[in-house]
Parts: C-alpha cells; structure tokens; sequence
C-alpha cells in the first residue's frame, strides 16, 4: 500500500478567518499610529508569516515591521484571552476531514503561516488533537512559498512527492506545493481569485469540499499512470 500525505492551509481553506485578521491588523497598525490598508489588500496577503506579510503591506513605506509583528500577536494573545477568536469551518471541512482520516492510505498535515500557538487554539476549537501527524508553521520554516513547509512534512512522515498533495487557497500554497515537486490542489472558497490559483500551477481547483475526494482520486490515478508509463519507458530505454 503506498501511502499518500494530504496537507491542508489553515486560513482560507479549513478555516473563515478574515476578519479576526483584518481586526487584528487594523489594531496593530493603530497601535504604531498607522491606518490599516484595506481589506482587500490584507486578504490578499493571508498565509504569508507575519514578517512577510507586513513587509509585502508595506512596500514603499517606511514601516515598523517588528512593532507590526509584536502588536498583531499581542492583539491575538488578548483576543484568544477573552474568547473572542472563533474562526468558523467552512462547510464540509469536517466531514472532508473524517472521511479522509479513515482511510488506510492517507495521513493528514498542515503547513500554515500561522504560529504553532495559533494552530494549536485552533485544533483544540474543533476538536482535532489526532488527526493531523505532520504541523508545519511559520515557527520553523521560511514564509509561503519557499517549499521547506512541504519538504519537512514529507520528511517527517516518509512520503514521496508525486504522493503528497498540498491544499489551499492561496497562489503561495500552489507555488509552494509545486516548488517541492508535490501536486497542489486550490480552494475557490478563499482569499485569492481563481485565476490565479491556475497560473501559479494548481493541478486542480475544487468549488466545495465534496468535489475534493473526486479531485484527489483523479490526481492520483493521473499520478499513477504517469509514473507507470515513465518505468516503462526506462526499462525499454
């Protein structure tokens, strides 16, 4: 049995977040004395680390990128402190969820620009403490799309990348899944169009979570062939 590795993104993909991050970041900026750009600008930039995403809101301008970092966690901290940061599922991701960690063949990931702290409020939210055998977050790896995300998940549970799929909803989730020789598949429920999802090289883009066990199995299988007539061609060369 070959074994297949799912990583999901957080923000986006299992999760509606945007406006607990667009409430935190007007509150960061506010508190370096600053106006928050707009929302649109700020979901574009979801899923990249906090000092990327401050840096790419800050092209141009002379901002206090650490202050920006230590204000927005500090503002996170306060919110999860007063049971105030609930990010809803989007619908059919826990149904998704189950039915993938019932099969044999699968093991499940993450590979978020979220912090560990982060993810572990939200796993504990929903519940999902043993479900996911690989986290992979901004703590210790590169910001989206550098592939280490990807590459330590496939280290750490021994799988191949023609196995490995990355899911999300953002281009730096495709690029990263692509850049470490994985498949990606985007989600059209996110922060970045789908337009651009495709042109950053998502093999597949799925409108809800049902469609996703259909895209997943075709992918392999297009897998599968592709890697059968390779050998075949290798043994006849």
């Amino acid at each position: 049995m070959t074994m297949k590795l799912i990583l999901f993104d957080v923000d986006g993909t299992l999760v509606d977040s945007q406006h607990m991050i667009c409430a935190a970041m007007t509150q960061a900026y506010a508190a370096q004395g600053l106006v928050c750009p707009a929302p649109e600008a700020v979901r574009a930039i979801i899923g990249l680390s906090l000092p990327h995403a401050f840096q790419q809101l800050s092209l141009g301008q002379d901002h206090p990128i650490d202050g920006l970092v230590a204000a927005y966690k500090d503002t996170f901290s306060t919110m999860r402190a007063a049971g105030v940061w609930k990010a809803a599922l989007y619908p059919g991701a826990a149904a998704a969820l189950a039915t993938l960690r019932q099969r044999e063949d699968v093991v499940l990931g993450i590979a978020t620009g979220k912090s560990r702290r982060g993810v572990a409020a939200m796993v504990e939210q929903h519940g999902w403490d043993d479900i996911f055998v690989t986290v992979q977050t901004s703590d210790t790896s590169p910001s989206k799309p550098h592939p280490d995300m990807v590459l330590s998940a496939m280290r750490e549970t021994g799988v191949t990348p023609e196995n490995t799929v990355m899911i999300g909803d953002t281009a730096f989730d495709m690029q990263m899944g692509r850049a470490a020789g994985a498949n990606a598949i985007g989600v059209a429920w996110g922060y970045h169009p789908v337009a651009d999802l495709h042109d950053a090289g998502a093999h597949a883009v799925v409108d809800d979570f049902a469609a996703l066990d259909p895209a997943l199995t075709r992918l392999w299988s297009e897998t599968s062939v592709a890697s059968s007539s390779a050998k075949a061609r290798a043994d006849h060369a």
